[in-house]
């Protein structure tokens, strides 16, 4: 293998299908081309674009690439640890009563793939952050008027930003639906839409070790 492919952890997804999941690695990078593993086959050098065993790549950054599937798109980190995609759930189990359970990435954190008014995101659960956020470009493809959205100065970790307060339709997790969630959007790219607490604090939180479970509060 060159020296200029950048290898990294597998980052292991099974994505939602029309028919059954298909299992998608990203094992590395050549350029703009993704290095995809499908179904556990060998490994494919993929250009934006193109699309490989029902997988197109839409976009490639240095650590991270976006791919769609069955009209859905889900973000493939460098690096981080496999997650498991249901036909519904995202990441995340869900059982009766607003029950929603995440396993932690390798890094520690927890990503779950979701929806806001019934489109696809990818969450990043930021237990730090005051509400739902989203970037702009996010928005946009969602379909979030911002036009006579309210303007506000947010703190993050890179310093304050200008945001715009929205409030969500829904927001969905696994198979637990919560409406009227307050969000920001900012200006800048995120990688992940971050699922913070006015979504968080609809839910009993408990964590033990590599797993949460939130508890829908009635």
């Amino acid at each position: 293998m060159r020296p200029s492919i950048l290898l990294a952890i597998a980052c292991a997804f099974t994505l939602c299908g029309v028919c059954a999941a298909q299992s998608v690695a990203l094992t590395g990078m050549l350029g703009s081309k993704a290095l995809l593993v499908v179904e556990g086959g060998t490994p494919k050098s993929v250009a934006v674009g193109e699309t490989y065993q029902g997988v197109k790549l839409i976009s490639a950054q240095a650590n991270q690439v976006v791919v769609e599937i069955s009209g859905t798109r889900q973000t493939l980190v460098l690096g981080a640890a496999p997650l498991s995609l249901g036909p519904t759930s995202g990441s995340a189990e869900s059982g009766g009563n607003g029950r929603i359970v995440l396993q932690a990435a390798g890094n520690g954190h927890f990503f779950t793939l979701g929806q806001i008014n019934g489109g696809s995101v990818n969450f990043l659960v930021d237990t730090g952050a005051s509400y739902v956020a989203l970037s702009a470009g996010d928005a946009q493809r969602l379909g979030i008027n911002l036009t006579n959205a309210p303007t506000g100065v947010m703190g993050t970790a890179n310093g304050s930003t200008m945001a715009w307060r929205v409030k969500l339709s829904s927001v969905r997790v696994g198979n637990v639906t919560v409406h009227e969630v307050d969000a920001v959007v900012l200006p800048t790219s995120l990688p992940h839409a971050l699922l913070g607490n006015s979504f968080l604090t609809r839910f009993q939180m408990t964590r033990t070790n590599d797993q949460m479970v939130l508890e829908r509060r009635y």
